[in-house]
């Protein structure tokens, strides 16, 4: 629980810093690596929009980038109101790419968690590297 709490922190701060000037969709991602290292992402608009990156795609990037190849848990934090800010399809494929099927994804606000999933509850039935042995 206590991870829960500096992982959903790390989010919530990585989307005070996001690039969204078109959409004003801010979106955080934190990862905790299987070397309990937190490595965070946020999401980077572009003019020419399919140039932008989402913020779990970022996390993973700056994951790979400072050494760690496994994610342990993560929190994504976005949206406005109600609706939860899950990870969009593409980047649910790239978590799975470093994630096992019960890797917790815990989805949070601008205040702290709203809910938490495993990867097989966004993404059943996935295709990962070990479909490739």
């Amino acid at each position: 629980m206590r991870d829960d709490i500096f992982l959903i922190k790390a989010a919530i701060s990585a989307r005070q810093i996001a690039y969204a000037p078109y959409s004003n969709f801010l979106v955080g991602a934190a990862i905790l690596d299987e070397k309990d290292h937190i490595h965070q992402g946020q999401n980077v608009e572009n003019a020419a929009y399919p140039n932008g990156i989402c913020a779990e795609t970022s996390a993973i990037a700056t994951m790979i980038q400072q050494g760690g190849t496994r994610i342990v848990k993560m929190a994504v934090s976005g949206g406005n109101g109600e609706l939860l800010c899950t990870p969009c399809g593409g980047c649910r494929q790239r978590i799975r790419e470093f994630a096992s099927q019960d890797t917790r994804i815990l989805i949070c606000d601008a205040n702290g968690l709203k809910e938490q999933f495993t990867l097989s509850d966004l993404l059943p039935h996935s295709f990962g590297p070990e479909n490739l042995d």
